[in-house]
């Protein structure tokens, strides 16, 4: 049984790094069809939206949140992807008393203070694919963002979907701020650290990889974990077995199907 603040039927979806809403599109009718209103964001800075040409950093993403928080009634879920579990985990440490919970699906659910290069620091020791896409990234000439080669994506995110929509999917990535991809998350055990949380892991991630999964979460302890056989984007590969698990941790409210 969940306790009783944790329904909510408002979900808030958050990409993560070199992405945008749309990778969101097909987990929306299984969410919406188990009682759902998903909302997938827009973060400025990847290409996309009002504000997709802004040079955002982690304070731009926080305040895209917060405002479509504003929006809506109720206790709101956060659902985060990848490098969105940055955002989220900022989000949930202003608002606590807004967010019914916070779903990480491979995402980075980072210690305060620390960031994800830290955090793989001492895997990619043992592990050099550990290292996940970074090593393949391409960058401008300022280093002020980078982007992500489409046959590198294919390998390292959407290597378990079929060749036409993987190729699809990598080409739909954009170039991505650096000040938001590297950004470090700061929390209190007051506020955040209070939040129910899930991680959803994804067992054949190449650029979140396994092991980078469960030092966050040993790191970070606390999360309900539920494991999907998938790559780095059970909301592309799986979407319907990521709604089941967004269903049981979110309970929406009773009549809301």
């Amino acid at each position: 049984m969940h306790p009783p603040d944790l329904a909510a039927r408002d979900l808030i979806l958050i990409h993560g790094a070199w992405a945008a809403a749309w990778v969101w599109d097909d987990l929306l009718a299984p969410l919406r069809q188990a009682g759902f209103r998903p909302h997938a964001v827009e973060l400025p800075g990847n290409g996309h939206g009002a504000h997709g040409d802004q040079d955002a950093g982690l304070d731009d993403y926080e305040r895209t949140v917060l405002a479509l928080l504003d929006t809506l009634p109720g206790p709101v879920g956060l659902v985060a992807h990848s490098g969105g579990g940055v955002t989220a985990t900022r989000v949930a440490e202003r608002a606590p008393e807004r967010i019914a919970g916070v779903a990480f699906v491979a995402g980075m659910m980072l210690p305060s203070g620390t960031g994800f290069a830290d955090l793989t620091a001492p895997l990619k020791a043992d592990d050099p694919a550990a290292a996940g896409i970074v090593p393949h990234l391409l960058w401008n000439e300022a280093r002020s963002a980078s982007r992500v080669p489409p046959d590198a994506a294919r390998r390292f995110f959407f290597q378990d979907l079929p060749e036409a929509a993987a190729r699809h999917a990598a080409g739909r990535l954009t170039p991505q701020p650096e000040k938001a991809r590297a950004a470090v998350p700061v929390w209190s055990a007051e506020r955040f650290g209070r939040v129910p949380r899930l991680y959803v892991e994804a067992l054949r991630d190449r650029s979140v990889v396994p092991a980078a999964q469960r030092r966050m979460q040993a790191l970070v302890p606390g999360a309900r974990v539920v494991s999907l056989d998938t790559g780095h984007a059970p909301q592309v590969a799986a979407p319907a077995a990521l709604a089941e698990v967004l269903a049981d941790f979110f309970q929406p409210p009773a009549g809301t199907g």
